[in-house]
């Protein structure tokens, strides 16, 4: 009787899965029939939570994939740094502290600190870093800094963006660069007002801006241009004629660090008459670069931990997170901190775990890159392997809910739509699915794929 039950339950479950597939057949044929569709290509994957394979249509193509390639970053950072890997932004001097004058100079230096002055972690706010930073300072005694503030950023390599981003992308909050040493998630906030910029919300060092905005339409439809290191900013497209907030990319984030910490020393009664420098800055000029000593720690701030980092770089898709957690990787298993060594030590990482290394020719960490190519295939595997992690829990929550109750990351670039993820269906049925489609060309790519999706449900 045992034996019957379970080939009654055997033969059930295949009869499900193949009415699963029989249906997902059918919907990708009406997607790819459809007008928008004409010359897209599509890469879909479906599995039971055991990797018992369900449905595909071309499930090995690669194809740009945009955010959904955020997994595979997440992941590896996860299983290779540890959920509770925290970042440290350190403060020290050089010369020597005497009758509350130190006589020398004053160092921040970081090893890549993503949430540095974030807004989004309880506790590490930027007022929260800078109450700790002026607190340290007076409990060493410190009045007057007779030398200069250096912010120390050469952790990392020179190279702030992956080298494939578009430079449409590059001056807009989602295209901020990585530095070793960042400030705010290196995003400013202009307050316009139709064509009127009415003020920046941080001080962007020496910045001028082209403003070549127009007053027109109803939502937000301008772009911001800028460059890592540059002087020059550009705006342009339009805006509504009503006051907004624009988000860019902050073009010299230690910089704007540094300048923010000389109005701290005003406001706390700290003599300061020094200038403001960066490693990085003094190495664009030739000057002799100054690195933060190791000894006369004033302050260990240490970010928050690795798996409420990748909640919101999962959550919210902060691209700034994943190139950082690229070059951290490159730095911490090749001793690169450079976006060639992260990739380069992604793409063995996910090698290793079985997947085939043409399925994943990464270009950075995040999917902005349209140089990124990945097959839904590969994203499913990622997703099973990470299921079996004892940091799943974590991971899976940073997933969003989208498309009426399913727990998946999204992408979305021009024409280009994906989303991957877990679900439940009404009957019990896990699956773990993949889906990426290019060149559809309709401003509905979401609800396009929610009817391949919603078979699942």
């Amino acid at each position: 009787m045992t034996r019957f039950i379970a080939i009654l339950l055997l033969t059930s479950q295949t009869f499900l899965a193949q009415n699963t597939a029989q249906k997902l057949e059918t919907a990708t044929k009406n997607l790819l029939s459809s007008a928008p569709a004409y010359s897209a290509n599509l890469s879909l994957y479906v599995a039971d939570e055991n990797g018992n394979f369900i449905y595909e249509h071309n499930g090995n193509q690669g194809l740009s994939s945009a955010s959904t390639q955020k997994i595979f970053t997440a992941a590896a950072a996860l299983e290779t740094l540890g959920k509770n890997y925290q970042y440290t932004t350190t403060t020290s001097y050089s010369g020597d502290i005497s009758g509350g004058n130190l006589t020398g100079n004053l160092f921040i230096y970081s090893n890549g600190d993503p949430t540095l002055g974030s807004w989004r972690y309880e506790s590490y706010k930027p007022e929260n870093f800078k109450q700790k930073f002026i607190d340290a300072l007076k409990q060493k005694g410190i009045s007057k800094i007779s030398g200069d503030l250096i912010i120390d950023d050469s952790y990392f390599d020179f190279q702030t963006v992956p080298g494939g981003w578009p430079w449409n992308d590059l001056g807009n909050y989602y295209g901020a660069g990585v530095w070793s040493v960042n400030w705010r998630e290196n995003q400013f906030d202009i307050s316009m007002n139709g064509k009127e910029m009415k003020g920046v919300n941080v001080d962007l060092q020496n910045v001028s801006w082209v403003n070549d905005v127009r007053a027109a339409g109803s939502s937000d439809q301008s772009l911001i241009y800028t460059a890592p290191y540059s002087d020059v900013a550009y705006i342009n497209g339009t805006l509504p004629a009503k006051a907004i907030t624009v988000s860019g990319a902050t073009p010299n984030p230690p910089l704007t660090l540094g300048a923010e910490i000389a109005k701290w020393f005003q406001e706390s009664g700290i003599n300061f008459t020094g200038k403001v420098i960066s490693t990085s800055m003094q190495r664009i000029k030739g000057e002799k670069m100054f690195n933060a000593p190791k000894n006369n720690i004033i302050l260990e701030y240490k970010s928050p931990t690795l798996d409420k980092i990748v909640y919101w770089f999962m959550r919210k898709s902060v691209n700034l997170y994943g190139e950082t957690f690229i070059k951290t990787l490159g730095k911490e298993k090749k001793n690169q901190g450079s976006f060639d060594a992260g990739v380069g030590f992604l793409k063995e990482f996910w090698r290793g775990k079985g997947i085939n290394a043409a399925m994943i020719n990464f270009a950075d960490g995040s999917g902005l890159s349209p140089q990124n190519y990945v097959s839904a295939r590969a994203e499913v595997q990622a997703l099973l392997w990470s299921r079996k992690q004892h940091w799943f829990n974590e991971f899976f929550e940073g997933f969003p809910t989208q498309g009426n109750g399913m727990k998946m990351k999204s992408g979305t670039m021009k024409d280009t739509k994906s989303f991957a993820g877990y679900h439940t269906s009404k009957d019990g049925k896990k699956y773990v699915f993949a889906i990426i489609i290019n060149n559809y060309q309709s401003s509905n790519l979401s609800d396009a794929l929610y009817k391949v999706l919603n078979v699942l449900k």
